[in-house]
């Protein structure tokens, strides 16, 4: 009789050192297509409704801890690494041993789905099974431990490599390390010796442990085996980023966003689309970027944390971190937008223009080449070329107001902190330091004095460089006498 509403524990072991790798970083928190590696596991663990998730750490353990203490899990240290079934009981010892089945997966197989792991559960009970292993089947499974079945098909052991017969190196189906147990796991794992040529505890054992029960031991065989692909080096990690990225693109691509060059298009798993949205070649969406429909994202621009509302339009080249772009606003092409910006409905935002922590209300448009930091700006006012708020004193930042209907003219820099009142106009080429009242014109620049003649003058004492340097200029003078 088989009991589906067990409850579920899993067990993730995270602790190995990774040193193919060759980073300081622990092997499992290397990100692949925006979550740490292990991430990925806990992900699949939590959508499968686990009860208890316990991350077994080791290497970096203060690290990966660090990076998962946000996510619910629980955290058993192996300070020794001596093997995976050493790890699995370090794990299985924080769960209550209350008869669950146990799942243990592992903290660098970000391919994993949880659509799987659902399946080998179903297995696992609906056959009464004590002990499930998921394998998969290559043309060539050198490197892998091999399935060895029996005359009903069950499992009967798993062969290492090392230690396999011509005739066991030949079968094709392999070990995934990826299992579910019911609750005799733990108890049967302390049984678990050392006597092999590493001297280590092999959660392999438990199959053979099993079966000295009488227990039936199955195999659940995966469609897809680059699924258990682990990601020991730089290259298997870029391996699974790109299978990982065509699986989400596709996903969205089927709920309604078009992908103009899936390709070299990079969103990340924690990225959300509406429908209709517009991706154009080389976007890379990151983090919590949330994308309302309709909107257009230019080629080669970077999101980052960000909150698109609808229709919004992104110019080619743009890059927007911790942005918030209000529905109908465009932004770029050239533009950025640092943290603690907010755009409200339909501003534009052109090329080469730079917003930090600044709110622009509606209608505002800053056309090209300006900075505005620190600074809040009124409904409908427009911000002129080359228009920089000075708002860094080497110390502090100061804040700046700019009210609703504001002129500011080209090439002028407004002092913070500084106020300047609903409808005023600052003329091209002024540098405020006093605020502005509303509805009056400040101009803020150096009485113009023109010199007649005095590039004759100035030149003709250099007659000699200017006629090797400057040719054009030489002649110039040649005809001013």
């Amino acid at each position: 009789m088989t009991d589906n509403n067990r409850p579920l524990d899993v067990v993730i072991l995270a602790a190995g050192q990774g040193t193919r790798m060759r980073s300081a970083l622990p092997k499992v928190l290397h990100p692949v297509a925006g979550r740490p590696m292990v991430a990925w596991a806990v992900k699949a663990a939590q959508e499968l409704g686990a009860r208890n998730v316990v991350v077994v750490t080791g290497h970096g353990a203060g690290q990966v801890e660090a990076a998962l203490a946000d996510t619910g899990v629980r955290f058993a240290r192996q300070e020794r690494q001596l093997g995976t079934g050493h790890a699995f009981l370090c794990g299985a010892e924080a769960l209550p041993g209350d008869g669950a089945d146990l799942l243990v997966l592992y903290g660098d197989t970000p391919l994993l789905r949880t659509e799987t792991l659902r399946d080998l559960l179903a297995d696992h009970r609906s056959h009464g099974s004590a002990f499930t292993i998921l394998t998969g089947e290559l043309p060539d499974a050198t490197g892998y431990g091999r399935i060895i079945r029996d005359a009903q098909g069950d499992v009967e052991r798993i062969v290492e490599e090392k230690a396999a017969t011509p005739q066991e190196r030949a079968v094709r189906e392999f070990n995934s390390g990826v299992y579910v147990m019911d609750g005799r796991a733990p108890d049967l794992a302390r049984r678990i010796t050392d006597d092999n040529a590493a001297g280590e505890y092999y959660l392999t054992d438990l199959l053979e442990l099993y079966r000295g029960e009488g227990a039936r031991v199955r195999a659940f065989r995966l469609s897809d085996p680059d699924e258990v692909m682990g990601a020991n080096d730089r290259t298997g990690l870029a391996g699974a980023e790109a299978i990982l990225r065509r699986r989400i693109n596709t996903a969205h691509m089927r709920a309604g966003v078009t992908l103009q060059d899936p390709d070299t298009t990079r969103i990340e798993d924690t990225v959300t689309l509406g429908r209709d949205v517009t991706v154009e070649p080389g976007v890379i969406l990151r983090g919590g970027t949330r994308v309302a429909d309709g909107v257009t994202l230019g080629a080669y621009s970077v999101v980052t944390d960000s909150v698109l509302e609808a229709g919004v339009v992104v110019k080619p080249h743009s890059v927007l971190e911790g942005a918030r772009v209000g529905a109908g606003s465009d932004v770029g092409p050239f533009a950025r937008l640092r943290p603690g910006t907010v755009l409200a409905e339909g501003v534009h935002v052109g090329n080469f223009v730079e917003t930090k922590n600044a709110r622009l209300e509606g209608g505002v448009k800053a056309g090209h080449l300006a900075y505005l930091g620190d600074v809040t700006v009124g409904a409908e006012t427009n911000i002129g070329a080359g228009t920089i708020v000075a708002n860094f004193d080497g110390v502090n930042k100061h804040q700046t107001r700019i009210g609703a209907g504001v002129f500011i003219g080209s090439n002028s820099t407004v002092i913070a902190p500084r106020e300047v009142g609903d409808a005023a106009f600052v003329a091209a080429g002024s540098t405020l330091h006093e605020d502005v009242p509303e509805g009056a014109l400040a101009v803020a620049r150096g009485k113009q004095r023109t010199l007649e003649g005095w590039s004759r003058r100035y030149w003709g004492g250099m007659r000699e460089k200017v006629s090797e340097k400057l040719p054009w200029l030489a002649g110039w003078l040649e005809r001013q006498g």
